[in-house]
């Protein structure tokens, strides 16, 4: 007689994430050359993969699917519970939660407190504290990935909050499957309903520990969870979850897809760079000139993406003004766009390359608004000799002639 139901259902969604895991980390030493040392990898440790448990439902089902699984697959699994420190005998609930991985086999396990902040509202300090704690852990001991358990209706309800927010179909994406530096972070049970999981832990007689702050309606996630998609179920019938979690699928492809346009568009349309084949600089590699192209921002609730500061190197010597290597000469903080080629985009493909011009500029993604990128976008559209606007960020940005000129002041 096989597993219940449930159970069968959460081991698959593990394997199925930690065959990737294998793909993306490979156990075998990549070839070397017939005389090379045989390198520091062979022989060593099976790759470690971490379980992120508050010791809920969602994460106690996914360590233990992560116990079972890990083993038959040649890795090692561990776990990692944050205690934030937000309620009375936190600590204490914490170490229970570390013992009760230990009792699932996961080694190592770690407990750790962290500090929240105020900073973008209580949940949202929250989760920056957590999130800098498991990648403090993760590269204490190595682990290849973190496994997170959120589920498909976690995505429901973080589609509702994007959508609250008007802040563009990034948002409608909700969580990826795979996100953070190297794709640290999985989440194997997006395609999975909260129902299913819990039903895992009682069928494997799993104690699991309910966070009072999940139905507390003093948190925003807590009445979309409670109050808002009920009303909608209510009122649509069933089916409203998974039709979110869907429509988070297929904005994530569509936003992908723009935010490769926009990439490409980018480097046709800034001036402040080499032109794409050309010969590189004494001091600046085309490589560098890339690097200076910040990824799109995204909002979501694990993962919020923030730009990068372009790194364009300058050279000491002047140049005429316009070239690009003019706008070198003057530094990284500056970012100059032919109008034209701007001007002969669609707006969401044009608008996104605003967006990543500014932040390349200095201007802070996490501050940067659709009202912004919309103001900026009336110099390209609506030119009737402006005067320059003000970003986040003491970014300046004017237009000079058939050029926008972007600038940190």
């Amino acid at each position: 007689m096989g597993p219940h139901p449930a159970v069968a259902a959460i081991r698959l969604a593990v394997r199925r994430v930690l065959h990737d895991v294998l793909v993306d980390f490979p156990t075998s030493p990549p070839p070397q050359p017939a005389l090379a040392p045989a390198p520091a990898l062979a022989g060593g440790p099976a790759p470690l993969v971490l379980v992120a448990c508050s010791g809920g439902a969602d994460s106690m089902a996914l360590a233990s699917a992560l116990a079972f699984e890990a083993p038959k697959l040649g890795l090692r699994a561990g776990g990692v519970t944050v205690d934030h420190g937000l309620q009375a005998g936190s600590d204490v609930r914490a170490a229970e939660v570390a013992e009760r991985l230990r009792l699932l086999g996961l080694e190592p396990v770690e407990s750790v407190a962290v500090s929240v902040g105020r900073e973008g509202g209580p949940e949202a300090a929250a989760r920056d504290a957590r999130y800098a704690a498991l990648d403090a852990a993760a590269e204490r001991h190595g682990a290849v990935a973190v496994l997170l358990g959120h589920t498909r209706d976690d995505q429901a309800e973080t589609v509702l909050l994007g959508l609250a927010r008007g802040s563009g179909i990034r948002s409608l994406s909700g969580m990826a499957q795979v996100s953070g530096a190297h794709g640290r972070y999985r989440r194997p049970f997006l395609r999975l309903d909260r129902q299913t999981v819990r039903r895992a832990c009682l069928a494997q007689s799993l104690p699991v520990w309910d966070d009072p702050h999940n139905v507390d309606p003093a948190y925003t996630r807590s009445r979309v969870r409670h109050e808002a998609l009920p009303v909608l179920e209510k009122a649509l019938g069933k089916g409203v979850v998974e039709a979110l979690a869907r429509t988070a699928q297929l904005s994530r492809d569509d936003a992908d897809a723009l935010d490769a346009w926009a990439a490409r568009a980018e480097a046709e349309v800034r001036t402040d760079l080499p032109p794409a084949g050309a010969a590189p600089a004494a001091t600046t590699s085309t490589d560098q000139a890339s690097a200076g192209q910040a990824p799109t921002g995204q909002a979501s609730t694990g993962q919020a993406s923030t730009g990068q500061a372009a790194t364009d190197q300058a050279s000491t010597g002047q140049a005429p003004a316009g070239t690009a290597g003019a706008a070198q000469a003057r530094g990284a903080d500056l970012v100059e766009l032919d109008a034209v080629g701007l001007h002969a985009l669609p707006t969401a493909v044009r608008r996104r390359v605003l967006r990543r011009a500014a932040i390349a500029a200095g201007a802070p993604a996490g501050s940067l608004f659709a009202r912004h990128i919309e103001e900026v976008d009336r110099l390209i559209t609506g030119w009737r000799g402006q005067r320059p606007l003000n970003l986040p960020g003491r970014v300046e940005v004017r237009r000079e002639g058939g050029r926008l000129v972007i600038r940190q002041g």
